[in-house]
């Protein structure tokens, strides 16, 4: 089978790029090593920016989201047991939408089928070949057997963990990663969310979020050590630690329910120069990981793909290839400011535990000379609602 594009991956960034694609003319197969019942089931992050949104919206992808999604003015941030409402839209004219990653994924992949785009499930990729020659090969396993599937370029797109980064010659391939001391416990819990509106909490107990997926799903989030154990937390210690971290200054009771999730997810930030290699182009997961903190990580896949999808379709449509040579330094543009504003958050927020009484002190000034000021808030909102894509 031969196609112009071979997609590895049915994640947001994947499944994206096969609309964009599609409603260009451009043929496409999307691999996918889970099945369908797991893609379309695994919770992820909830929060989208406004380009985001946008750019779903333009490509016919946004309907449900328009329909259900919680529109969102503003955050709180918490500390000194104050909570300051950090206005986003008078700030930045811009929303964000609270829509569950999974929903996206729903969406998405009922409308590409709906297209006629061909997607592939329980087919894992093995072998990427050709990519310095005029064909690139995807080998892969399905159904028992082993297949292979031609195409002028590869979009790897199948998360930190997938094959497409290792494709990358060591010789060209750098590397960038920083770990951080600590994880979020996360929860999703059939409660009421404590407000409207997302509480993000820097307490001397550790950061705490307060998010929601629906107006009786609560998500919520602890810091804790990165070897910690969800077994080692009760419900009523977690909701306990919950309202510990909130504040008793706060003047706001957390509605208590059924917790039916419960994870604990380490942190780190990565990225991965250069972002193609001959035929190969990576987005997403497969290039770079921010901490949750920003809510960056699907929002900068999409802006991979706008800058991928758009180069393609010069390709394809003008016979250019100015935009696929630039792929890599377009994205990284963007890429490295989230990875910088993500760190910057994660930094500000969270209790250090190699952090000492200085550090601990300057942290608290910090907060205050950021969120204190109208500059400082300023700052803050734009990136929170995202930067423009192909900056």
């Amino acid at each position: 089978m031969h196609v112009q594009v071979g997609i590895i991956g049915v994640g947001p960034a994947g499944l994206l790029l096969a609309r964009m694609l599609s409603l260009q003319g451009i043929s496409c197969v999307i691999l996918e090593a889970q099945t369908r019942a797991y893609v379309e089931g695994r919770i992820r992050a909830g929060l989208q920016e406004q380009g985001s949104v946008d750019l779903l919206t333009e490509v016919g992808l946004a309907e449900r989201l328009h329909k259900e999604a919680l529109v969102h003015d503003a955050v709180e941030i918490a500390f000194d047991g104050v909570r300051h409402r950090i206005d986003l839209h008078a700030l930045t004219g811009k929303h964000v939408y609270i829509y569950g990653q999974h929903e996206i994924v729903v969406d998405m992949i009922a409308m590409n089928l709906a297209a006629g785009v061909p997607m592939i499930f329980e087919a894992e990729a093995t072998a990427l070949s050709g990519l310095e020659g005029d064909r690139a090969t995807i080998n892969y396993r399905h159904a028992g057997e082993d297949k292979t599937l031609t195409c002028d370029y590869i979009a790897g797109c199948n998360g930190f963990h997938g094959l497409a980064r290792d494709a990358l010659p060591a010789g060209i391939r750098r590397d960038f990663d920083r770990v951080y001391p600590y994880a979020w416990l996360g929860i999703l819990a059939q409660a009421t969310p404590v407000t409207n509106e997302l509480i993000y909490c820097h307490h001397p107990s550790g950061f705490a979020l307060f998010s929601m997926r629906s107006p009786e799903i609560s998500r919520c989030y602890l810091q804790v050590p990165p070897d910690e154990k969800p077994e080692n937390w009760s419900d009523d210690r977690i909701w306990t630690e919950l309202q510990n971290r909130l504040g008793t200054k706060s003047e706001l009771t957390i509605p208590v329910g059924p917790i039916i999730q419960k994870g604990v997810t380490g942190m780190r930030s990565f990225v991965c120069e250069p972002m193609q290699y001959g035929r190969l182009f990576l987005a997403g997961d497969a290039a770079h990981i921010v901490p949750p903190t920003g809510a960056k990580g699907m929002n900068l896949a999409f802006a991979d793909i706008y800058v991928l999808a758009n180069a393609l379709t010069a390709f394809y449509k003008n016979n250019t290839t100015e935009l696929l040579a630039r792929y890599s330094e377009m994205a990284l543009k963007r890429v490295w400011r989230a990875e910088y504003f993500s760190w910057w958050m994660t930094s500000m927020l969270h209790i250090d535990p190699t952090a000492n009484a200085f550090d601990q002190k300057r942290q608290i000034a910090e907060l205050h000379a950021v969120f204190g000021s109208e500059a400082g808030q300023k700052l803050f909102a734009q990136n929170y609602v995202g930067l423009p894509f192909g900056m």
